[in-house]
C-alpha cells in the first residue's frame, strides 16, 4: 500500500473512530462528564471535527506550538503549550483524570520515535482519562488501567485504538 493510501486508510479510521465515540458522548453528557482532550493539535483538522462533533463539552488541546490552521485555533485557556509528555503530566496533576475522551494521534512510524512515545504516553493517558472515559490512538500500548475495546465493525482496516480507563 503506498504512504498516501495509508495515509488515506488512517484518516479514514480516526473519522470512523471519533465519530463512533462522539455519538456515545453526546448521548452521556449526564453520566460521563468531563472535556474532550485532543495530544497533538497540528493542523487542527481533528480539533475541529471534535468541535463539530461534540455537544456541551470543552475541548483541550495540547501541543509543542500552534501551528493549527486560523479556523482550528482553541479559545484562549484551552491550549496547552509545551512537550506534551510534560505538560499532559502537569495539567493531570493539577486537574486529575477527568476526560471523558482522550485522543492522541502522535506515532510518525519511525521506530525510535514511537519507541519514546510509548514510555509516556500510556501514563499520561492514564491520567488524565476519567474511570469509564476512553483513550483512542493510533499508537499501540499497554497499561494496566486502560483496557482495549472492539473496534466498531464499520471501521476500516487499520491499526487504530480504542482504550477504556477502568475504576
Amino acid at each position: 500500500m503506498s504512504r498516501l493510501d495509508t495515509f488515506i486508510t488512517r484518516l479514514l479510521m480516526q473519522k470512523c473512530l471519533l465519530d463512533h465515540l462522539c455519538a456515545d458522548l453526546n448521548a452521556t453528557l449526564d453520566t460521563l462528564p468531563g472535556p474532550v482532550i485532543e495530544l497533538g493539535l497540528g493542523n487542527g483538522r481533528t480539533y475541529h471535527h471534535l468541535r463539530e462533533k461534540i455537544a456541551g463539552r470543552r475541548i483541550l488541546a495540547f501541543d509543542r506550538d500552534l501551528g493549527a490552521h486560523p479556523a482550528s485555533h482553541p479559545p484562549p485557556g484551552d491550549l496547552i503549550i509545551g512537550d506534551i509528555s510534560q505538560t499532559g503530566a502537569a495539567y493531570a496533576r493539577e486537574h486529575g483524570a477527568h476526560a471523558a475522551l482522550v485522543h492522541a494521534d502522535l506515532g510518525n512510524g519511525r521506530p525510535e520515535y514511537d519507541a519514546k512515545l510509548r514510555g509516556w504516553l500510556p501514563q499520561v493517558a492514564h491520567a488524565l482519562t476519567r474511570p469509564g472515559g476512553r483513550f483512542v490512538t493510533s499508537t499501540q500500548i499497554s497499561h494496566p488501567g486502560l483496557v482495549a475495546q472492539p473496534l466498531p465493525p464499520e471501521a476500516p482496516s487499520y491499526d487504530y485504538f480504542i482504550y477504556l480507563r477502568s475504576a
